[in-house]
């Protein structure tokens, strides 16, 4: 028997009639179909419901969402080898692999194993404060330091050993090759394959020409110094989880040894990708 986790956005007006989709193609299969138990009872699908989901033995995580979405599964598993496939009902989907006209297609596919999975980079994240090591948690997108509204940061950039400068800016993105289409690509990095071994170092705003986007070696550390900041400055995660930072403090962000692992499907194609969601002009399709 196979065993898929759920995960459904619960903001998203269209979840309940795609998840209610996905429970009816597997009601006759042999299939387990488990949920998180707030997001089960949020549906009123109750009996779905387990508790601590990420430590119960899965084949398949499935969200249902946008991106963002896909992003939080992913993390809940980072310590955990299930691979995670997103349905799409967000605005981009550019990591979501199923849409909505395909559902019970690639719904079928899943059950067929006829897929394969992409292992992708996780970046780690730590703090030094007070001479103590604190690790924070993991992204598959980017972790970035920046200040409140229109605060700038003096910060410190340090790869490995070597200290390539002090500068102001509004803020600096780490970014995995995953992530190069999202935050770091609007402030300025480039995009990279997600199957690049590298890291992206993408400075926000900064107030000197000193400094650009860095590609550098997925086994690179980086390390960002605090020198002085304003009391809202914040480390996050994929923009969605975020802890205060203090001055003097230093973040550190490295590849991780966990890896995400994304379901694909053979009918599509990352430069296909790039060029419907990110490049559309007009209509194209």
């Amino acid at each position: 028997m196979l065993t898929i986790a759920v995960f459904p956005n619960t903001n998203k007006p269209e979840a309940p009639a795609v998840l209610q989709r996905i429970l009816s193609f597997y009601a006759d299969k042999d299939v387990r179909v488990i949920m998180p138990v707030e997001e089960a009872r949020f549906f009123q699908h109750a009996g779905y419901g387990v508790t601590d989901i990420e430590n119960v033995p899965t084949d398949i995580a499935l969200s249902i969402g946008g991106d963002g979405t896909l992003l939080g599964v992913c993390r809940r598993y980072s310590h955990h080898a299930v691979p995670v496939c997103g349905v799409n009902i967000g605005t981009l989907g550019f990591m979501a692999d199923i849409e909505l006209h395909e559902l019970e297609t690639k719904l079928q596919k899943l059950l067929d194993g006829d897929f394969h999975i992409e292992h992708r980079l996780l970046l780690a994240g730590s703090v030094r404060s007070g001479g103590k090591e604190r690790f924070l948690g993991h992204a598959i997108n980017d972790i970035v330091v920046k200040g409140g509204v229109a605060r700038m940061l003096h910060l410190g950039l340090t790869i490995n050993e070597s200290h390539l400068l002090d500068c102001k800016a509004d803020g600096i993105i780490i970014s995995s090759p995953t992530g190069s289409t999202a935050y770091s690509l609007s402030a300025g990095g480039p995009i990279v394959n997600p199957n690049v071994r590298a890291l992206i170092v993408t400075p926000i705003c900064a107030h000197t020409f000193n400094i650009r986007p860095l590609i550098i070696q997925e086994d690179d550390t980086v390390h960002v110094a605090i020198a002085s900041i304003p009391q809202d400055t914040i480390i996050t995660f994929d923009g969605q989880v975020c802890y205060r930072l203090l001055p003097g403090d230093e973040v550190i962000v490295k590849k991780s040894e966990a890896q995400a692992e994304i379901i694909k499907f053979e009918d599509k194609d990352y430069y296909q990708i790039l060029r419907t969601k990110l490049w559309r002009q007009g209509g194209e399709q």
